[in-house]
């Protein structure tokens, strides 16, 4: 394959997010209740576990079981089971203790997420939001895929989910220890921040109006479907950073704008873009601390980044088009008429 190099330019492009209209959403209404289910769970009486583990079912019927079986993954056998969570509840009780410190007050959070919340009602006024959020202390090793990266955050049938333990902060003691670094390379753990808890509850949210049907296509029709999950995704969060969004260094995503024309040389010259080989589009279309083939400064996902790219060419010719007829737009199509070519 040919190589290229990523220049480390520091000085960001001039007009790379240009000004965004954003539409006036204050006046929307938004129920969500915030509930603390790790206050409850770690309240439980161990030596009297039967009877708290009733109560804390009968309290959160939906999302108890959904903590235990799809968090927790706990053993189906009840005698097992109640092993598990004493195990648990001894080995997790510091990073409860911790979460309880740093997420004392959780109105800042909350106040981001109901701000995008608003601008999908505007957006799609037909979808049912969640009315519930709730926070929760799990396993460090319980992650949920979306289709623009996992995270410890989840929708569920009741609401939405926050696992604390994954957003403790980067130089969080856990996170340091070598069994979790092994889970979680530094890459990743620099992520483990509040900023993110916002980003993640919406990517959720997309998937569950969008469900994610990429895998398997070219390289290049995964790159267009992830980065129309990025364009919605700014379209809901407007004010937060592109950083947080994409989960890159400001500086990577700014290296990114420097070369977009040397990274779109790159997929067009070795023919990858229409590979449909896993071992291929896994490079460029999952996290990793790089993407050598792009130079030392090259973000892993990289991916998502062409994609958006190329999605915002195609908006920008057809300005009139709605969120919810481009997510419908075969990606086939999107590249055809976008007809993308950086310089």
């Amino acid at each position: 394959m040919k190589r290229t190099g990523f220049l480390l330019l520091i000085v960001l492009i001039a007009g790379c997010s240009g000004k965004k209209n954003i539409p006036d959403v204050s006046n929307i209404a938004i129920k969500l209740d915030v509930v603390r289910f790790e206050k409850d769970f770690f309240a439980m009486d161990t030596t009297h576990l039967d009877a708290s583990l009733e109560t804390l079912f009968h309290q959160y019927p939906g999302f108890a079981k959904d903590f235990f079986y799809r968090v927790m993954g706990a053993n189906a056998n009840p005698d097992t089971a109640m092993k598990e969570v004493r195990q648990f509840i001894r080995m997790y009780k510091t990073v409860y203790d911790s979460s309880a410190k740093i997420f004392a007050d959780f109105n800042p959070v909350e106040k981001e997420i109901k701000k995008g919340l608003r601008f999908v009602k505007y957006y799609f006024p037909s979808y049912k939001l969640p009315e519930k959020l709730f926070t929760f202390v799990g396993p460090v090793d319980a992650v949920f895929k979306t289709a623009n990266g996992v995270s410890g955050d989840v929708i569920t049938r009741d609401g939405l989910g926050i696992g604390l333990q994954l957003h403790l902060g980067k130089d969080f003691s856990l996170y340091q220890t070598g069994s979790v670094q092994q889970l979680y390379p530094s890459f990743v753990s620099r992520k483990f921040e509040a900023p993110y808890i916002p980003v993640n509850c919406i990517k959720n949210i997309i998937d569950d109006i969008y469900p994610d049907n990429s895998s398997g296509r070219p390289l290049v029709e995964q790159m267009i479907e992830s980065g129309k999950r990025l364009y919605m995704l700014d379209a809901l969060l407007p004010e937060t950073a592109d950083s947080i969004k994409t989960g890159y260094t400001q500086k990577q995503l700014d290296d990114c704008y420097h070369n977009e024309t040397a990274i779109w040389s790159y997929f067009a010259q070795n023919d990858l873009l229409y590979s449909e080989d896993p071992s291929q589009t896994g490079m460029y279309m999952n996290d990793g601390p790089g993407t050598p083939e792009l130079g030392t400064a090259a973000p892993g996902f990289i991916g998502q980044f062409v994609g958006w790219q190329i999605v915002k060419k195609w908006m920008s010719k057809n300005e009139k088009k709605t969120l919810d007829e481009l997510m419908k737009m075969p990606a086939k199509q999107l590249f055809e008429e976008a007809k993308y070519k950086p310089r």
